[in-house]
């Protein structure tokens, strides 16, 4: 909460001025609801889950001759409809990964909590600006990832300068988050382990939840816009942890005389271990010390009005595990495909095909994810936390906004993964993993 009194601080100056002029201070409604229908089902000897959620987040922005502004907004949340979902697969023991995601994942039995999500104070000019509260966040490796009743968010401080039209650098400083899944603010190192925390290089179940000391996320992010493209590079230190190099370069090729393009992209990070990895005892380090790890990414692709298809690719490779907390947000690669992560693994080869066509007469589109992950040994726990196998995954989606009501649209993704290759697969290794068709269906409503 320090950084929200840093915050009020900044804002200060606006109170004494409210007087000057009322058409100065403008209030616009930020309210937002989402219902979510999720689903998951097995071919015959494991527990199927379903879950009806929805969330409504009301609050508003208040602005003062546009260079303040003031962000609030409260989400609660409802369990409308479910399974028991808070019950363990019977064969597995396993717990539910997937509708649990959708409510508070330490406590399951919750059907109705809330939390203040955003409260943020922000100063802003044609060259800098400045932003200190609760807020959302968008980088490479700590993201919304608004893939369930409510995304991600940070506690913290958010710089931004501008020197020129072509360059902008961005600067975090996180200290608490609310993530995707919980009714909390949690500190930082509170935060890592509240998903499924897989197993040690030992093989054994891995202890850092709970047990992980880090006190602060610092990101810095780069960006120059190129012609036809831009250019991206950013660093995620989390103190105690890890650090995090990214690189993107992306560039658009328009075809002369048509409406059509063609999409390059390529990436590189280096990722290594710092401090006590999380914890001076080995038993409960969630990234070991001298972990370092590389990943490359490459897209190549086209795109006219109608249609976008690219091709990607991923290696992952070095010595230790690829780790970034799943409760932060996405991977940043390219080979990212919507309910499945690759990270976790000191070796990933990814191959994703994408295909989206959207109709001309209508804010209607229909896309297709097509990806091959071959991942480290299943049996060779250093190299894979998880115990997973590598698999194919098949996504079907289809988005559509009406034009008769505004900021209303609908998303509806099916999903099956199945394991690659013929390697008997013990009970552990396919629930929550592979074998499954998974359905959802969400309706978003905005008013800001």
């Amino acid at each position: 909460m320090r950084f929200i009194w840093l915050g009020f601080f900044l804002i200060l100056p606006l109170l004494s001025f409210s007087q000057e002029s009322e058409k100065a201070l403008i209030f616009a409604p930020d309210i937002h609801f989402r219902s979510f229908w999720m689903s998951t089902s097995y071919p015959e000897d494991f527990k199927d889950d379903y879950a009806l959620g929805a969330s409504l987040n009301l609050g508003g922005k208040i602005s003062y001759r546009e260079n303040f502004k003031f962000h609030f907004g409260y989400r609660s949340f409802a369990n409308i409809w479910s399974s028991d979902i808070s019950d363990p697969d019977p064969l597995t023991g396993q717990s539910n990964r997937y509708e649990t995601g959708l409510f508070d994942l330490l406590d399951t039995k919750d059907r109705f909590f809330g939390k203040l999500e955003t409260f943020s104070f922000e100063y802003s000019n044609s060259k800098w600006g400045a932003k200190a509260g609760r807020m959302g966040i968008n980088s490479d490796w700590v993201n919304a990832q608004d893939g369930r009743l409510s995304p991600t968010a940070v506690e913290g401080l958010n710089v931004w300068f501008l020197p020129s039209e072509k360059w902008k650098i961005n600067l975090w400083g996180i200290g608490r988050m609310s993530v995707r899944g919980s009714s909390s603010w949690f500190d930082i190192g509170e935060t890592v382990g509240i998903y499924p925390v897989g197993r040690n290089a030992d093989g054994k179940p891995s202890q850092y939840f709970g047990n992980t000391d880090s006190d602060w996320i610092g990101i810095w992010d780069v960006n120059h816009k190129l012609k036809n493209g831009e250019l991206n590079l950013s660093q995620t230190l989390v103190q105690n942890i890890s650090s995090t190099y990214w690189a993107r370069w992306e560039r658009n090729w328009l075809i002369e005389g048509r409406k059509e393009k063609i999409l390059l992209g390529f990436q590189a990070g280096f990722q290594h271990g710092i401090g006590e990895g999380g914890n001076e005892d080995i038993s409960m380090v969630y990234k070991n010390p001298k972990d370092q790890n590389w990943a490359i990414s490459g897209r190549i692709g086209y795109s006219n009005p109608n249609w976008t298809i690219h091709l990607n690719y991923t290696k992952v490779g070095g010595s230790g595990r690829w780790l970034s907390p799943r409760e932060w947000g996405k991977d940043a690669w390219y080979t990212f495909v919507p309910r499945e992560r690759n990270e976790g693994f000191e070796d990933v080869d990814a191959v994703v095909a994408y295909a989206e066509y959207r109709f001309p007469k209508n804010q209607f589109q229909i896309y297709t994810h097509l990806g091959y992950h071959w991942l480290s040994d299943i049996g060779d726990a250093a190299a894979n936390k998880y115990a997973f196998p590598s698999y194919r995954q098949i996504n079907l989606g289809m988005k559509y906004k009406p034009e008769f009501v505004k900021n209303l649209d609908f998303h509806l993704l099916m999903m099956n993964k199945e394991a690659l290759g013929d390697m008997v697969l013990t009970p552990n290794q396919r629930y929550n993993k592979v074998e499954m068709i998974h359905i959802n269906a969400i309706v978003n409503w905005r008013l800001n």
